[in-house]
């Protein structure tokens, strides 16, 4: 049973407790149609930007904290936030909606806090006045008693379970913590109200400056140069930094203080290497951290998957993506950055993740998925694509997997392009699946062959007889007559599994047979038209379960899912291959790589399921 206080008394309600937002704005709207107050006197309004703005704060911190392209050398706890971090974290905002009733209900009760004004100059010197004598000291005190052992195992360790600090763990706490840290924040704004000092701009200022600053030292990268403390050394007594708070993680019994060090220096709780570890820190962000063993190149498919990114949205990147209606409105935005994207930007890392010691990551090529189509466009993808290789190459990296449009046939040869181009390279090229674009594709051949000699008649849709003819002599002389060329969708009419690599309309689809299967190999995936059939996802592995750090899903993949070229460029890079896997597939080997995917703990996601 929890402790009192623990529990949210909304928890019951789960993300619906968005509507108590819009009470307050429902609230204000109604004061000032109905009742004629200016919105300076219509506090529920005020309340309601606020809220806003500090959701703001706390998201473009978690963004910033997530944009590895430009911090990954930043970053001091070197792991990657997992889903089961982020679940635990989801209800982060509990506080803001805690501090905004009680805020309502104070100026329900101090009716003439409605009269004040806009601005106060003085107002700002006192609440820092009453921060430093009051809040400083206060919050230290409570924060210490509560690293006490009954405190700690009933309340505060919710707080530090989160094993990477990111700015929505300054929120993720329990009830009766955050109900004391509103008395903190509170006694600065209700402090110089009394003394007659009080505006409107003051709440404003003090609550986000109070927000921004918990967010900076749960931010995980140290972004304060260690230079201003050699300038200013007193200033380390005014001003935490995320290294330092991290150390208070990393060791529970030091570094208790809100923002100023001071107090930890007063009360004999400060940590003796938090100066050394914070220039240690901000040195490193000037070199390069740990090679990778493994990068997935990946691509963006549309403009609203483009916002599937965790510096987008954690919360949203760690389910699989699906188009949202509330964030549609953010598309003209995602064009935006498409265009500023094709114009200026490069290669850059998206995410990482552990695996058995090896450190993997996701670099993303900043091309969308139709822009590989445009003839004028390829030569600027291969560019981008080999640059990434070379890069790798430079680095140190064992193995590049090439996802999906990355391998295009039409594009580089699935990959051979750079191979020949660049044949003394040490980082091992692995694009051991491809997107079929169609039965003469390099998939559509592997396929083709590896089922045919299964026995398996395979139907195979194309309008050159001479493509088909060479795949169809590669196979056993015993087998060839499994393989059939068709021209037509219609001559597949009887048969129950659609095996599809080049994107079909839904008139196509209308040549399946009721109860077919469209087991899919085509990026963006097809429309599922037909409700008397079904419909897999794109290739797919399950990650071994003692993956470390993944906290990202992989476009519409579930939790864990990666695509299949992803799975087999981390088989490659675990088994130590040293060969390229690009150009046409060897037929031989499917079944080499599946029993090692096996012996890794992989598993196989069905299509059928």
């Amino acid at each position: 049973m929890a402790a009192p206080l623990f529990a949210w008394p909304w928890e019951f309600m789960g993300s619906s407790k968005i509507v108590i937002y819009g009470v307050f704005l429902g609230k204000a709207m109604y004061s000032i149609y109905y009742q004629q107050e200016s919105m300076k006197e219509s506090w529920c309004l005020h309340i309601f930007i606020i809220c806003m703005l500090r959701l703001f704060v706390y998201q473009l911190w978690t963004s910033y904290s997530n944009m590895l392209f430009l911090n990954r050398n930043r970053i001091i706890v070197k792991k990657g936030v997992d889903f089961k971090q982020i679940d635990k974290e989801w209800h982060w905002d509990n506080f803001i909606l805690l501090q905004a009733i009680v805020a309502a209900l104070v100026l329900n009760v101090f009716r003439t806090l409605e009269k004040e004004p806009l601005w106060n100059k003085n107002g700002f010197a006192a609440a820092l006045a009453l921060h430093v004598a009051i809040s400083e000291p206060l919050f230290y005190s409570i924060h210490k008693c509560f690293h006490g052992k009954y405190l700690f195992e009933n309340y505060h360790f919710l707080h530090h379970s989160s094993p990477v600090p990111q700015p929505y763990t300054a929120g993720h706490g329990t009830f009766l913590e955050h109900l004391l840290l509103t008395v903190v924040v509170g006694v600065p704004i209700v402090g110089t109200f009394i003394i007659g000092r009080g505006s409107i701009s003051l709440i404003y200022g003090y609550v986000l400056v109070f927000d921004f600053l918990r967010c900076l030292g749960h931010s995980n990268v140290e972004i304060i140069p260690h230079q201003v403390f050699d300038a200013i050394p007193f200033l380390k007594y005014i001003l935490y930094t995320p290294t330092y708070h991290n150390l208070h993680h990393a060791e529970t019994n030091t570094n208790y203080c809100l923002f100023m060090p001071l107090f930890d220096a007063l009360g004999n709780t400060l940590n003796e290497k938090s100066w050394d570890m914070h220039r240690k820190n901000s040195l490193a962000s000037d070199k390069n951290g740990r090679v990778p063993d493994f990068v997935f190149l990946a691509h963006v498919v549309d403009m609203s998957s483009a916002m599937h990114g965790p510096f987008i949205n954690r919360s949203m990147s760690s389910m699989p993506y699906y188009t949202r209606i509330y964030m549609l409105p953010f598309l003209p935005i995602s064009f935006i950055v498409m265009l500023i994207m094709w114009a200026k930007s490069k290669t850059f890392l998206l995410s990482f993740y552990n695996l058995r010691g090896l450190l993997h990551q996701t670099w993303l090529v900043p091309r969308f998925g139709f822009q590989y189509f445009l003839p004028f466009a390829a030569e600027g993808i291969n560019k981008q694509i080999e640059e990434a290789i070379l890069r790798a190459d430079r680095m140190g990296v064992k193995v590049i997997s090439l996802a999906a449009l990355n391998k295009n046939e039409a594009l580089n040869g699935g990959g051979t392009l750079f191979v020949n181009k660049h044949p003394n390279l040490k980082v091992r090229v692995d694009v051991t699946e491809v997107s079929l674009t169609g039965a003469t594709s390099k998939l559509g051949r592997a396929i083709a062959l590896y089922l045919c000699r299964k026995g398996v008649r395979v139907l195979m849709l194309t309008l050159s007889a001479e493509r088909f003819k060479n795949i169809q002599i590669e196979a056993p002389a015993e087998f060839q007559n499994n393989l059939v060329q068709v021209t037509k969708y219609q001559a597949a009419q009887n048969c129950k599994t659609w095996i599809v690599g080049k994107w079909i309309t839904p008139r196509e689809q209308k040549f399946a047979p009721p109860g077919a299967h469209f087991h899919q190999f085509v990026v963006p995936p097809v429309f599922q038209f037909r409700r008397d059939c079904t419909y897999g996802d794109l290739a797919a592995m399950r990650l071994p379960e003692d993956v470390q750090g993944l906290g990202v899903c992989e476009y519409t993949m579930e939790r864990g899912v990666v695509h299949a070229c992803h799975a087999g460029g981390v088989v490659h890079s675990l088994e130590g291959w040293t060969h390229h896997e690009v150009g046409a597939i060897d037929v031989e080997r499917i079944d080499p790589v599946w029993e090692a995917a096996m012996k890794y703990g992989f598993k196989p996601i069905s299509n059928a399921d």
